[in-house]
């Protein structure tokens, strides 16, 4: 029932794909900055708030504001993944450029027909 067509909200997410070190007039910087893929889309039943169903899915440890589901036991989010959920994703031309997020994934729980993920809200500069 969570994953309903009906119930699913289009939302955006951009992968981490590693770090890589900032090099400045072909010298070392002993700096590294965080690339992430473009901004794809997906859909997803999102939860309006934390909620005591949703804690103790993750544990009441967990540090989080929303819970996304997923059908697809093959979605690529993982713990690294940024997301754009209440704004819009900005364009980026420069995978250089920092993507713009509002969430980010803290834990992923996943079961035989689906994922759960718990997302923490942060602030961001754009």
């Amino acid at each position: 029932m969570r994953t309903l067509e009906r119930n699913k909200q289009t939302f955006y997410y951009a992968l981490n794909l590693g770090k890589e070190e900032i090099i400045k007039d072909g010298f070392h910087t002993a700096e590294y900055r965080t690339k992430y893929s473009a901004w794809k889309d997906i859909k997803a039943n999102i939860s309006a708030s934390r909620g005591e169903s949703e804690a103790e899915l993750f544990g009441t440890d967990a540090q989080y504001d929303r819970v996304f589901v997923v059908s697809d036991t093959n979605c690529p989010i993982d713990e690294n993944t940024v997301l754009a959920i209440d704004i819009a994703p900005n364009v980026r031309e420069n995978p250089d450029v920092m993507p713009v997020f509002d969430y980010v994934v803290t834990r992923k729980a996943k079961s035989l027909n689906a994922i759960s993920y718990a997302v923490a809200k942060v602030k961001t500069n754009g």
